[in-house]
């Protein structure tokens, strides 16, 4: 809803109407995890697991924030979360994923007592500036074309005072590296890192920066997921989805790439050879 002040401003707030959220159970008893992992591109029927496809943010007048379903496989379960991205972001996504998680066990727990500093390049960096440098090269850029990298920054910490960790809201802005693509591929590795490390030293706190979304950690009662994948939504060509992966010190990427530029960086050997690493 929108509120016009008497100082001539504008804020917009939710009213929590208790409509609830939209929440679909549904089966596809002939597909298996396998199925959704194994091939090289997300299968089509990965789509079908998400709620809401092509739903825009304004939409969210009349529409659900939160849709959520819960799809049954032949050997597991995906969980398909759709959140409104005007009021939400990831870290506000995660900690409620993350909460979800223990009012379950909450749940399990009742029911079983009633009988039922440092401003080095970090490893994340440096491997952003590697695919970088890959995607670059393999889209065969001009060497005069002016390229640009737009990196998500949470800025929960870096307001004053600080956002509380139970805030449910959108708190992120764009820090942009801009260079040509002839720079890019002419400097090392380390060249493109720092240049990611600078423009989130410039964007918000340590702290926030080293933050990573609690994905893996949740448990219902199923067991720890395997693994994650997401919807078509908020989908562009060069976008890079990261999170901490599910073994302790690994990540997660999803590409969002053209078909050409991802047969183009298995041909890459420089990239290819950091792989086999």
């Amino acid at each position: 809803m929108v509120e016009n002040d008497d100082d001539k401003t504008t804020s917009f707030f939710l009213d929590c109407n208790n409509l609830g959220a939209q929440f679909v159970h549904a089966v596809a008893d002939d597909v298996t995890v396998a199925d959704i992992l194994e091939p090289i591109y997300v299968p089509d029927i990965v789509n079908s697991f998400f709620l809401m496809n092509g739903v825009l943010n304004y939409e969210g007048i009349s529409k659900p924030l939160l849709a959520v379903q819960i799809t049954e496989l032949a050997d597991g379960i995906f969980i398909g979360c759709t959140l409104n991205h005007c009021v939400v972001d990831g870290t506000s996504f995660w900690h409620f994923f993350n909460t979800w998680e223990k009012i379950a066990q909450l749940k399990a727990k009742a029911n079983a007592e009633m009988g039922t500093n440092n401003v080095n390049i970090s490893s994340l960096q440096a491997v952003l500036g590697h695919l970088w440098r890959s995607v670059i090269r393999s889209q065969r850029c001009s060497a005069n074309k002016e390229i640009h990298y737009r990196v998500l920054v949470g800025m929960r910490q870096r307001v004053q005072p600080p956002l509380p960790d139970e805030y449910l809201g959108n708190a992120v802005l764009f820090g942009t590296v801009t260079t040509t693509a002839g720079n890019l591929l002419e400097h090392g590795l380390g060249w493109a890192a720092w240049q990611m490390n600078k423009v989130i030293a410039s964007q918000t706190a340590e702290e926030e920066a080293r933050r990573g979304f609690n994905v893996y950690g949740n448990d219902f009662g199923w067991g720890r997921p395997i693994a994650v994948r997401s919807g078509v939504g908020n989908k562009f060509d060069g976008k890079l989805t990261v999170f901490p992966g599910v073994e302790e010190g690994s990540m997660d990427f999803e590409a969002c790439l053209s078909p050409e530029t991802l047969q183009a960086m298995m041909d890459d050997a420089e990239f290819m050879e950091a792989l086999a690493s």
